[in-house]
């Protein structure tokens, strides 16, 4: 899961300062938006984002979350908009949390509008598909270079009003920086064209890595070095990396999330120590990866191949891998490769490493996404009707979306799937729910992921469910081939969650752990829970996840070099890297 977002707590209640009365349902207020023909040459297509906040301590494009906090989005698809034309937003564009701008209260509020543009892809299955493009900003749509917005202006809004308001995205954010400028003596990178990806969507598509040389690098030329992969979102630098020491200045903040004064200066303290221990006398050799592979759908592919990203999984696997290890003397066997990482990066690791086998020799796998669509999060994909309720005959009870640890529930799932359903239709989003489908889901007759489940009512197709597990259920695929998949993960598995993950994702791990504690050829894997733990525990029991999501590597490296070395086959590299 998008963790970066995703931490925040989320909608329960939407209260507004300044409200004086109720709007009617047939409110005559509407947006007329236009942008300057200067901006775009060609006419555009896209999102068109009307945003509104109370809240001035930040622009509206960047007050929308599932908090309680959230401000107000409503949005409408545009086709072929052209430079001085109006379009016009209002109580019909759907909206999040309140449903339409008919709902809204009469009161002085911030407003802002903003086009998340999509281009043209005509790929090589026969479908043409409008998608927001990757940028190298990981699919953030608030700040993706070449969107078009407004600045932000405090308006007057009354139910009565019956002229419109006219805004003018007259503002373009601008290119990301040039990541090549970020590299160091043991920070690379390396970005490549994939033949594969670019076939499939029709224009060159590049995916790119970070690359963290083991301290020694330069002065042992012969030295051949394992390789790991550290799965996750899209990273713009090394995550957890720093190589001058904290900054005492840094006036220290307070993390929401662990009830902590002062995390900013944690985060620095271990990323300085990330750095002391990784140039220290016998920690692990290695070659430390973190991929840029976003798609004109998410902020990563989930590192599969799939029928609506294209072959992301080959692409990184037998183009991205390989180039890395060319360049920086990687021992290029799968009994040298592992890989890591916690959410998203959970499951992804857990993937490759069954969808390559051979290639990896162990997956760390950490809070995943659900690896088991029995618990789809808290849906049963297979037998339930309704993704949002529980109905009974008399009653009908919505689903939670987000707990804390102590259960209380923060959020529903039709609360967060309807704030992506104002941010993007046809599983264009950007965000959690959409990126699943564009992964799991076959294509649709539009070209578009087939979804699920109906967006806005929650009704299941059971069509779809049956795609999903055959493909992409994860435990459904350890059932149905461990026969000849067995052999070939023993050992290799290692699962850690907290039982009170926020997303519920400790559900699906407890199904899987029931097969794996059973299976035969027996599995040899290591599932362990994190007691009233929240997302994303990773299996440290000595430190609280503040502090232990900052020190994967020192966890999982040294379990990789132990398994490289009873592992080895006859005759391996097991010593020129081990200085």
């Amino acid at each position: 899961m998008r963790t970066r977002r995703w931490f925040h707590t989320a909608i329960a209640l939407f209260t507004l300062s300044g409200v004086t009365s109720s709007q009617p349902a047939d409110s005559p207020l509407r947006f007329a938006i236009t942008y300057p023909g200067t901006r775009s040459s060609t006419p555009i297509d896209g999102r068109l984002l009307l945003l509104i906040s109370s809240d001035t301590s930040a622009e509206p494009r960047f007050q929308i979350s599932d908090a309680p906090s959230t401000q107000l989005v409503f949005g409408v698809d545009v086709e072929n908009w052209r430079g001085g034309e109006e379009r016009i937003v209002d109580a019909r564009a759907f909206g999040y949390p309140m449903r339409s701008l008919s709902e809204l209260p009469r009161g002085s509020y911030r407003v802002q509008a903003l086009i998340n543009r999509y281009e043209t892809f005509r790929r090589s299955d026969g479908h043409t598909v409008k998608l927001p493009p990757d940028r190298w900003e990981g699919q953030q749509w608030s700040r993706k270079p070449g969107n078009l917005y407004s600045k932000p202006t405090d308006i007057a809004l009354d139910p009565s009003r019956r002229e419109a308001v006219r805004i003018a995205l007259d503002q373009e954010i601008p290119p990301v920086d040039d990541f090549a400028k970020k590299e160091t003596k043991y920070v690379k990178y390396v970005r490549i064209k994939s033949d594969r990806l670019s076939k499939f969507w029709g224009r060159d598509m590049h995916i790119a890595a970070w690359v963290l040389l083991p301290w020694g690098y330069a002065e042992h030329p012969n030295a051949r070095y394992p390789l790991v992969i550290n799965h996750g979102h899209f990273p713009s630098e090394v995550g957890g990396w720093r190589e001058t020491p904290p900054d005492t200045s840094l006036a220290p903040d307070y993390s929401d999330r662990f009830s902590l004064s002062g995390y900013n200066r944690i985060q620095q303290q271990l990323a300085w120590q990330f750095h002391q221990d990784w140039t220290g006398k016998g920690f692990p050799r290695v070659l430390l990866i973190e991929i840029q592979h976003a798609t004109p759908f998410y902020d990563d592919s989930y590192a599969v191949n799939s029928a609506n990203n294209g072959p992301y999984g080959d692409a990184i696997q037998h183009e991205l891998i390989p180039e890395i290890e060319r360049r920086f003397r990687g021992i290029g066997s799968g009994w040298a490769r592992f890989t890591f990482g916690g959410s998203t990066g959970g499951w992804e690791a857990m993937a490759v490493q069954m969808f390559y086998p051979d290639e990896y020799n162990g997956a760390w796998i950490a809070c995943p996404d659900p690896i088991d669509f029995r618990a789809y999060t808290v849906v049963n994909i297979y037998e339930d009707t309704n993704a949002y309720y529980r109905a009974g005959k008399f009653k009908r009870v919505p689903r939670p979306g987000q707990r804390n640890y102590l259960g209380h529930v923060l959020t529903t799932l039709e609360q967060v799937n309807h704030r992506e359903l104002a941010l993007g239709t046809k599983s264009r989003s950007g965000d959690q729910w959409d990126v699943w489908e564009s992964v799991y889901s076959p294509v649709g007759k539009d070209g578009y992921p087939k979804p699920i489940w109906n967006k806005l009512t929650g009704s299941i197709d059971r069509s779809v469910a049956e795609y999903w597990r055959e493909n992409y259920d994860l435990s459904h695929i350890l059932r149905r081939d461990w026969k000849t998949l067995g052999p070939k993960l023993r050992g290799k598995l290692r699962l850690y969650v907290g039982d009170m993950d926020n997303y519920y994702l400790n559900n699906a791990v407890y199904l899987v752990e029931d097969f794996l504690r059973s299976a035969d050829p027996p599995a040899d894997a290591v599932v362990d829970y994190g007691d009233r733990d929240e997302h994303c525990w990773n299996g440290d029991h000595t430190r609280s996840n503040a502090y232990s999501r900052l020190r994967y590597p020192q966890m999982v490296l040294p379990w990789a070099v132990e398994r490289m070395l009873k592992t080895a086959p006859a005759g391996a590299d097991i010593r020129s890297w081990r200085y």
